[in-house]
């Protein structure tokens, strides 16, 4: 038995933004992922480098990379949950 919430122009539109919630979100957590990633390799690369006396900068741009990582995450989270026509929190 189908929901009748899902068929005709409700159900077309649930496919239109679970498609888009989905690829969307995906991107964000892909480019996010890779952001933090490379933000965070470079501090390490900067304390690696310099020592002690590149250290905060270093810990800095590792704090931020977890940050951008941490931030992506949630918004793909919530893009990915109005895909789905959740409201709220929906990670």
């Amino acid at each position: 038995m189908t929901n009748s919430q899902d068929t005709g122009l409700t159900g077309a539109a649930k496919f239109v933004t679970s498609t888009l919630g989905n690829t969307v979100g995906g991107l964000t957590r892909t480019v996010g992922n890779v952001t933090g990633a490379a933000t965070r390799g470079v501090g390490l690369t900067v304390t690696g480098a310099t020592g002690s006396v590149g250290k905060p900068v270093g810990d800095a741009l590792v704090c931020v990379g977890d940050g951008v990582e941490r931030a992506a995450g949630d918004v793909a989270g919530g893009v990915e949950g109005a895909g789905r026509w959740k409201g709220g929190r929906a990670f």
